[in-house]
């Protein structure tokens, strides 16, 4: 299975506990589940790390920026980022990363964007619990 996770995933399952952090745990420990990025979305949550509610919660665990990005997905390479989400920008990024990554699914937790739109060409756009769902059901 190959999975994209839009950035306000990532951030939750890396900063606090929850369904997008048990996700994490989850993929971690499956060898047939795959998680792929972007530049632009490492970028993003590079950006969003730096920021000082983060850099707090991550002395917390004891975990630098850089720790959470050296292990974190497979980058894949994006030849264009066509308009899908009206309204942001950023999301396009996402569905592009999870277009050219061949995604079965992109996690993510907008659910004024992202989550009403349900499939795009293809790749579900679920919720961590979905995904969490899914892939203890082996689907």
């Amino acid at each position: 299975m190959r999975i994209v996770l839009d950035t306000n995933v990532v951030l939750s399952a890396l900063l606090w506990r929850g369904a997008p952090h048990e996700l994490l745990v989850t993929i971690g420990q499956r060898s047939n589940i795959h998680l792929y990025s972007s530049s632009a979305l490492l970028e993003e949550l590079a950006d969003v790390l730096a920021r000082p509610s983060a850099s707090k919660r991550l002395a917390l665990i004891n975990r630098s920026a850089h720790d959470v990005l050296a292990d974190y997905v497979e980058l894949v390479e994006m030849t264009s980022v066509p308009r899908v989400v009206g309204g942001d920008i950023d999301d396009d990024q996402v569905i592009a990363a999870a277009v050219a990554a061949r995604a079965d699914l992109l996690v993510s937790g907008d659910r004024k964007h992202l989550l009403p739109l349900n499939n795009h060409q293809g790749i579900d756009i679920v919720d961590a619990v979905e995904s969490l769902r899914r892939i203890t059901a082996g689907t």
